[in-house]
């Protein structure tokens, strides 16, 4: 019988819903009855990758007040409920002005050039207040929304960016979000990989993606990664689902991402990445000896965007298949080594290099064509939201 293959689901939570005791005490609706519970005088401790200590009831404690429930409204909801949407997500408050993040497709919705932002947004903390906020903008490439409040309403306890060049494959980390509505909920993991490359709202992916094996599930869309010093290394962004619900491979926007994107929108800026206008493979020692390369780090270019700025600087991309150890590569081209002399150890290294200029500059590209190298200048340009292809 074929395998059924997964699912990439972004977790927003769509539809009407009820989230229960909003504003109100921690009462439960559980009967109680005599169901014995275990007690414990201390809270669990995992110890980190360092060998330091790891407490989730510390860090949930000390963040909490941070983190945020987003409700976005999509069209006239009193009018005209049949077409209109509520999508729920989860955020965390950026700084003491008011300045929260969240995902992008929690606050808008719709494809490429046509994505717009929803017609109301109410964000609520963890006091039980609720607050209407201003959509700053949104960065469909980094799946990062910005809002923003009146600080004077509510008093902002903002949670602190980490370097998320410094998480490592190991780490636990603790996700606080709103699965299925539910708010405040605490789940734990461990980071499983860094360095992902996943789905945006775009036809490019976030690079530097961090998986983890923490329960993600709709509604925890924005929701704070943080690791055991309550810093946010990343915020739920997707999940990978074999059945529709969370199965221990769920994704996040990295901060280093996050803090990148809050700072082109805060300001009313519109989010620019440096383009070139290629799609490649990687390559590895056992390939580039097939095609008898002198260099087995790179990234083999597919196929170049007709007029993009690859093809202007004339860049080439494969000619023909070669089918190699179980899958297809387009080669023919040329391979691309380094980038203004920093040299590409993975294919997705190109992403980040290029990703890491600005539009109008010059990019001086090593390649290797026809047995020998080159460099090639060229001028990047914006990154569309869509790619045209033949």
């Amino acid at each position: 019988m074929p395998k059924r293959l997964p699912v990439i689901l972004l977790i927003a939570f769509f539809g009407l819903f009820v989230v229960a005791g909003c504003g109100s005490d921690s009462g439960s609706d559980s009967d109680g009855g005599d169901t014995a519970i275990a007690t414990s005088d201390s809270d669990p401790v995992i110890l980190d990758s360092n060998g330091s200590e790891f407490n989730p009831s510390k860090v949930y404690a000390e963040t909490i007040d941070g983190v945020v429930s987003i409700r976005s409204i999509f069209g006239d909801i009193e009018n005209s409920p049949a077409t209109a949407a509520i999508a729920g997500g989860s955020g965390f408050v950026l700084n003491r002005d008011g300045e929260i993040v969240t995902n992008a497709h929690v606050i808008s919705d719709g494809s490429g050039e046509n994505r717009k932002a929803a017609d109301h947004v109410y964000v609520e903390f963890s006091t039980g207040d609720v607050l209407e906020a201003d959509i700053v903008g949104f960065d469909p490439f980094a799946d990062v929304g910005l809002l923003k409040v009146d600080p004077d309403q509510v008093e902002m306890k903002p949670l602190t960016l980490a370097n998320s060049d410094k998480v490592v494959v190991g780490q636990p980390i603790a996700v606080i979000g709103s699965p299925f509505g539910e708010d405040q909920t605490l789940t734990t993991g461990v980071v499983s990989q860094t360095g992902r490359s996943v789905m945006s709202l775009t036809d490019f992916q976030i690079e530097g993606a961090i998986q983890t094996d923490a329960s993600i599930n709709p509604g925890n869309s924005g929701g704070p990664m943080l690791d055991g010093d309550g810093h946010v290394i990343g915020i739920s962004q997707q999940m990978k689902s074999g059945s529709g619900s969370s199965d221990g491979v769920g994704f996040g926007v990295p901060a280093n991402s996050i803090r990148r994107s809050a700072g082109m929108l805060s300001d009313g800026g519109e989010p620019e990445y440096a383009y070139i206008g290629v799609s490649t493979q990687p390559l590895y020692p056992q390939l580039a000896e097939k095609l008898g390369l002198d260099s087995d780090q790179g990234a083999i270019v597919a196929e170049v965007v007709n007029g993009g700025p690859a093809d202007e600087a004339g860049i080439r991309g494969g000619d023909r298949e070669l089918l190699f150890q179980g899958a297809t590569y387009d080669v023919g081209g040329d391979v691309i080594v380094a980038v203004d002399g920093i040299p590409i150890e993975h294919a997705e290294d190109l992403g980040r290099l290029v990703g890491a200029l600005k539009p109008g500059q010059t990019a001086t590209l090593e390649v290797i064509r026809d047995g020998e190298r080159k460099s090639v200048d060229v001028e990047l340009e914006n990154r569309p939201a869509a790619i045209t292809r033949p």
